[in-house]
């Protein structure tokens, strides 16, 4: 099922403007940066590097994130390009634990309208 609010960035200059807005939030899981991007709409972007893990690693870690975005899109504000870099440490993190920290960085950015994420983690 498609994002209903939302689209990928897929361009590399798109992503540039993002990391230059240098809005960025990290855990240990992953760094978030968000730019708003006068439409009503997000754009989200993920980037994961190969420092990570091999291509089949990479791509699953991917689809974790697009999926627990997917699932709590109605709670994001619209209007913003985010991206998420996964860090290293994510390799071995399961789905529970990417929501749990894509959700606390988008509510340390003020991207949500629900902000109720236990951030003790």
């Amino acid at each position: 099922m498609p994002m209903e609010f939302s689209e990928s960035l897929k361009k590399n200059s798109n992503f540039r403007k993002v990391y230059n807005g240098r809005k960025s939030r990290a855990d240990r899981y992953l760094v978030m940066y968000v730019l708003s991007n006068g439409t009503d709409r997000n754009r989200l972007g993920i980037s994961v590097s190969k420092k990570v893990g091999n291509s089949v690693v990479r791509h699953h870690l991917t689809r974790l994130v697009r999926e627990a975005y997917r699932l709590e899109e109605k709670s994001f504000k619209r209007g913003y390009d985010i991206v998420v870099i996964l860090r290293a440490n994510a390799a071995g993190a399961d789905y529970h634990r990417i929501r749990k920290s894509l959700l606390k960085m988008s509510d340390i950015h003020g991207i949500r309208y629900e902000q109720n994420i236990d951030r003790n983690d």
